[in-house]
């Protein structure tokens, strides 16, 4: 009888133990296979692919008058979205070298390289959709995929997993959804991007951002269980004056 606990507790997975999450790999994948087919299918007609006419009915409820309080949200979340928005991310990585979290800024950078660099880029250089005439703001080659929304995604996964408590997440993915959507808008609205640019380059940073999540889990959890350890340790710890 006594060999039966045993064995139970040998097949337990030990307390603080690290695991990946089969669900975050498969939803990563989903949402990467969802990009990727856009991309092929855009491909094939660039200038006319299967969806161009809901793209162009999106962007004529886009047309405007292009001022007022949208106008401000648009060129706040367009600055955020280009030059200004690495600020977020540098400062974050600065945090966590300060704090000693290498490989939460491991994690950090793996997300942000891989998923603008290796996942947008790759699929940009890939495509090379022309974009809406006459943009608002300066853009660069390459309509597919939306760089700013990708990087969208890609910034509330990341914030999500390094600063939100896991309680708290849920609302927090919400809160990221609407973000991401808002962000969507402002480059359909600014005449930047097509829509289905916007949804796949979220699809396309969420699911690079998830998929290193998965990878970084293991570390991430022992990381994360070193620091508390740290902070218990530090907690737990008399000080001189109370050892008489």
């Amino acid at each position: 009888m006594s060999s039966i606990p045993a064995t139970i507790r040998s097949t337990r997975p030990r307390s603080g133990a690290a695991t990946r999450s089969t669900g975050v790999l498969v939803l990563s994948l989903v949402l990467l296979g969802v990009a990727g087919l856009a991309a092929l299918v855009v491909r094939s007609d660039v200038t006319n692919p299967p969806f161009q006419g809901l793209d162009d009915r999106w962007l004529t409820w886009m047309g405007g008058p292009h001022e007022g309080p949208y106008a401000a949200l648009a060129a706040a979340l367009n600055l955020f979205g280009g030059p200004v928005g690495i600020v977020v991310p540098l400062a974050l990585l600065a945090f966590l070298l300060v704090r000693g979290r290498w490989m939460s800024a491991g994690f950090l950078l793996a997300v942000y390289l891989g998923g603008n660099l290796l996942v947008v880029q790759t699929l940009k250089n890939l495509v090379d959709r022309p974009r809406p005439a006459n943009p608002l703001v300066r853009v660069d080659h390459g309509s597919f995929p939306s760089g700013h929304a990708a990087t969208a995604a890609l910034l509330v996964v990341a914030v999500g997993v390094l600063l939100v408590p896991v309680a708290r997440r849920r609302t927090w993915w919400l809160g990221g959804a609407v973000f991401t959507l808002a962000m969507m808008w402002s480059r359909t609205w600014l005449h930047a991007h097509w829509i289905s640019d916007t949804a796949a380059g979220a699809a396309a940073g969420a699911g690079a951002g998830l998929l290193v999540w998965w990878l970084f889990q293991p570390a991430l959890a022992r990381e994360r269980a070193r620091v508390h350890g740290r902070r218990g340790a530090a907690v737990d710890t008399p000080s001189v004056s109370q050892g008489g």
